[in-house]
């Protein structure tokens, strides 16, 4: 029996994944998460997570990594379709009804996907045949910084440029001609297809041939990730078409699908209690998405086009707002244009999209090669909220410079908040925008000329029992205990840190490890941390008094309010009175874990360890610490 995607996606949606697998194993709350013991393995510490937000388990002990139907597949060594119904049957869900006519259809599809496997199978065989050609797509991928074990891992392979090499290892193996021009793998050369006729002017007429011929190989997998069809970069630089992908096919669809998908819900499952930024990134190519799976960052990319609506549903069931990565030169610009005006719609509430435009012209794949992990993890980090990106596009279209372009301006921005579905958002945008409008338009100051004397400002006297008096002239015993202790003040930065929590409880569960291990990055609030995670085992939800109460019952008073103090001189934008939550939340996360990473530098250097010198220099090391 087949299932479609809207099927399933409705069981996974009405069953949470806690609560199924919470049958067979014991779990407890952890912040957001679930954790427990590992199903998979014998183990005292629980490194079994469940995400009901993300609709997966991960699993450290065995890296295990799935839903609600692979866990059923893996722990009551069930088919795929035992699993479906038996969770059909939990959720209530009648199953789709089954004819002949879907039975042979989904034997036919299942017999396509076969072929397709062992396509990438002898695509992957041919990479290392000890021929010129392989040796040159071997070349390219050493070029471009990927090792053995990565060409494994993401399955790459090469084309040869025999025009019937893979239908003819194919057909010896059992496969029929028509069912390999079905799934995508041959071009038919019927008279009627303007494919064969564009494409094949060389060859004139004759029997089907391979597609794909000299190129890079890249498989495309599906969510269950079975291979669907291929993408092909040309190795040969006189090629029109750089790169190609596979046609639509009953297997593969492309507006309906996302490369690198699996390799990305993989990575978030596994980030979960890493140091490592677990957004959902959009990526423009093949490489990119590699590029940052390899730097442990989540990415998929679409399969040649634009953004489609089916493509932004998949993303959002898997990431409220993912970010999506450009690079900073004129094609990025164009290409993120497009990609706001397709998503602009279909915003709502808690659905969005975050963006990001790597510097220097460069993409994922440059990045990594020059700069390393850590700075393409650094920089994807660097994001823009959506609406603020759609402002700018338009503000920039030309010159503010008469009545009639700013009433132009005004006029756009309407129309765009309008393009929005959801009205409460698009009355939220639309009142955005406008104020943005109005703060750019507004007059500026001039700034007094140099040399010229600032505004009078009269002397403030001091108000002292009542009574207006001068100021001291001479340090009191107040001044002097107040300067002792500004010269043992806490490190301004990790005090902000601090304060968000104890102004945010709530974003105290997404951070326990990291707090565990790197605390605030300053010795003076190690106690501090250690009791913040300790409540959040004890608790499974702490508001603002409740956590203050706490802190004070374990003789942190005093120290909470040099935190206080000490937060206040940072300037932390994330304690801002006027930025919103969710960027508040995001900005204080993103300057956590780089101070985590800092922290993790320091010990390392004062362990003694020449590894860290020898590997970034102390230069390096210097720039990364200021």
């Amino acid at each position: 029996m087949r299932f479609d995607d809207h099927f399933l996606d409705e069981l996974k949606t009405r069953l949470r994944p806690s609560e199924v697998i919470g049958k067979s194993v014991r779990l407890r709350k952890n912040g957001r998460e679930w954790v427990g013991l590992s199903p998979f393995s014998k183990e005292k510490t629980p490194s079994f997570y469940v995400n009901d937000e993300k609709g997966f388990y991960h699993d450290f002990s065995s890296g295990k990594h799935g839903d609600i139907i692979s866990f059923l597949q893996e722990t009551e060594r069930l088919s795929f379709m035992e699993a479906v119904e038996k969770l059909a049957l939990e959720a209530g869900m009648a199953l789709p009804a089954q004819t002949p006519q879907a039975a042979a259809q989904e034997q036919k599809k299942q017999s396509l996907t076969d072929w397709m496997e062992l396509a990438g199978k002898w695509y992957a065989a041919r990479l290392q045949d000890k021929t010129p050609h392989a040796q040159a797509a071997r070349d390219y991928l050493k070029k471009r910084g990927l090792s053995d074990e990565d060409v494994h891992h993401f399955g790459l392979g090469y084309a040869p440029k025999d025009r019937t090499a893979l239908k003819d290892a194919l057909v010896q193996k059992g496969a029929k001609v028509a069912d390999l021009v079905e799934c995508g793998l041959l071009i038919s050369l019927q008279p009627s297809s303007s494919e064969a006729l564009g494409q094949n002017k060389n060859f004139g007429g004759g029997a089907p041939y391979d597609r794909f011929r000299d190129r890079l190989m890249f498989p495309i997998e599906d969510q269950r990730s079975k291979i669907v069809s291929f993408g092909g970069r040309a190795l040969n630089p006189d090629e029109k078409a750089k790169y190609l992908n596979g046609p639509e096919t009953p297997l593969f669809h492309k507006g309906h699908m996302l490369y690198g998908l699996p390799g990305a819900l993989k990575i978030m499952g596994a980030n979960q209690t890493k140091d490592y930024a677990s957004d959902l990134v959009v990526v423009e190519g093949y490489m990119d998405v590699i590029a940052c799976q390899r730097a442990h960052v989540p990415a998929v990319a679409p399969l040649g086009t634009a953004l489609t609506e089916d493509q932004i549903d998949i993303l959002w069931r898997r990431h409220n707002e993912p970010t999506l990565c450009f690079d900073g030169d004129k094609a990025g610009m164009r290409a993120a244009s497009r990609a706001l005006d397709r998503a602009l719609p279909k915003l709502k509430p808690g659905r969005s999209f975050k963006v990001c435009y790597l510097p220097g012209g460069q993409d994922p794949d440059d990045m990594l090669r020059e700069k390393g992990a850590l700075a393409l993890r650094e920089a994807l980090t660097v994001t823009q909220p959506f609406v603020e990106v759609l402002f700018r596009r338009e503000a920039e279209v030309e010159p503010l410079d008469t009545p009639e372009k700013k009433a132009g301006l005004k006029k756009r921005l309407r129309a765009l908040a309008a393009q929005i579905e959801d009205k409460d958002l698009a009355d939220s945008y639309r009142q955005d925008l406008l104020e943005r409008l109005d703060a750019l338009l507004a007059p500026k100051r001039a700034a007094p000329a140099s040399g010229a004397r600032p505004p009078f400002q009269p002397r403030t006297p001091f108000r002292k029992g009542g009574k207006f008096t001068e100021p001291p002239t001479q340090a009191t015993q107040e001044g002097l205990a107040a300067s002792v202790r500004l010269s043992r003040a806490l490190d301004p930065m990790a005090s902000a840190l601090a304060q968000g929590i104890i102004e945010h409880p709530d974003w105290l569960y997404d951070v326990v490890e990291t707090l565990e291990t790197y605390g605030f990055g300053e010795d003076e609030l190690e106690k501090l941390a250690k009791n913040m995670v300790s409540l959040s085992f004890m608790h499974e939800a702490l508001d603002r008094d409740a956590l203050n109460r706490h802190l004070q019952k374990s003789g942190l008073g005093a120290l909470l309010s040099e935190v206080q103090t000490a937060a206040f001189r940072s300037g932390a934008p994330f304690l801002a009175p006027d930025i919103s939550l969710a960027n508040a939340h995001a900005r204080w996360l993103r300057t956590l874990n780089a101070q985590a990473r800092l922290t993790a530098l320091d010990r390392e250097f004062k362990a003694g360890s020449g590894e860290l010198l020898t590997k970034v220099g102390t230069e390096t090391y210097m720039r990364l610490k200021t």
